[in-house]
């Protein structure tokens, strides 16, 4: 079956948003976000190949030398499914969008 790697991205307004609420308020929102989103890979259990995780902040290295950079990618996951329809169907729900400021869930199908 194809595989997927499903990448999460995020706004750096929207996480900043995110970081300007009282901790209780973040505390409320990662109780609800933590819950749904092990909810979620355990309804998915079967298409998650590989569960990834969050990353940090971005390090680019070319060939003028190692510099910071940006990119909206926050984390990812491998799935596994039909098409890449499929694949993205699994996320329509998921909390990064729904209840995370997650900005979206890009879908990209292994090719190699």
């Amino acid at each position: 079956m194809p595989r997927f790697l499903a990448v999460y991205t995020m706004k750096p307004e929207d996480f900043a948003s995110f970081r300007k609420l009282t901790k209780a308020e973040q505390d409320a929102i990662d109780t609800v976000g933590v819950a749904r989103w092990a909810a979620w890979e355990e309804k998915n259990a079967a298409s998650i190949l590989d569960r990834g995780g969050m990353v940090g902040k971005t390090t680019r290295i070319t060939r003028d030398g190692i510099a910071k950079a940006f990119n909206p990618l926050c984390g990812y996951l491998v799935v596994e499914a039909e098409t890449a329809d499929a694949a993205a169907r699994l996320f329509e729900d998921h909390p990064h969008i729904t209840v995370f400021p997650g900005d979206g869930v890009d879908i990209m199908p292994f090719v190699t």
